[in-house]
């Protein structure tokens, strides 16, 4: 079992940058592919970044490739999002979440990842 908490999220101007964090609880965190999912209002949840248990293997959205960092630090149990040249279609509740099984072609799916945090909002104005 694992618990995601996520913070770091806020308003920010076009072309600011945030970092989002990921806290989880368990002791198997670092054996799980951790991954960045978003949802803007009337739209579905929709895949954004992921990172493998080893932090070897990251995968990227084409529309935040290039402006979207994804990271791990396993020994604080952390998963962060870096966000740079931030766009007003950029503007979401960000949610982690945590898959305990292998890096797989699937990872870019939602219903892939069994343990969810609370989301947290990022507004970006233009």
């Amino acid at each position: 079992q694992v618990q995601l908490v996520e913070s770091g999220g806020g308003l920010v101007q076009a072309g600011g940058s945030l970092r989002l964090s990921c806290a989880a609880s368990g002791r198997t965190f670092s054996r799980h592919v951790m991954a960045w999912f978003r949802q803007a209002p009337g739209k579905e949840r929709a895949f954004v970044a992921a990172i493998s248990w080893s932090g070897s293997s990251t995968d990227y959205a084409d529309s935040v490739k290039g402006r979207f960092t994804i990271s791990r630090d396993n020994a604080k149990n952390t998963v962060y999002l870096r966000m740079n040249s931030l766009k007003a279609e950029d503007t979401a509740v960000y949610f982690c979440a945590a898959d305990p099984y292998d890096w797989t072609d699937s990872r870019r799916l939602a219903n892939e990842y069994p343990y969810w945090g609370q989301g947290t909002q990022v507004t970006v104005s233009s």
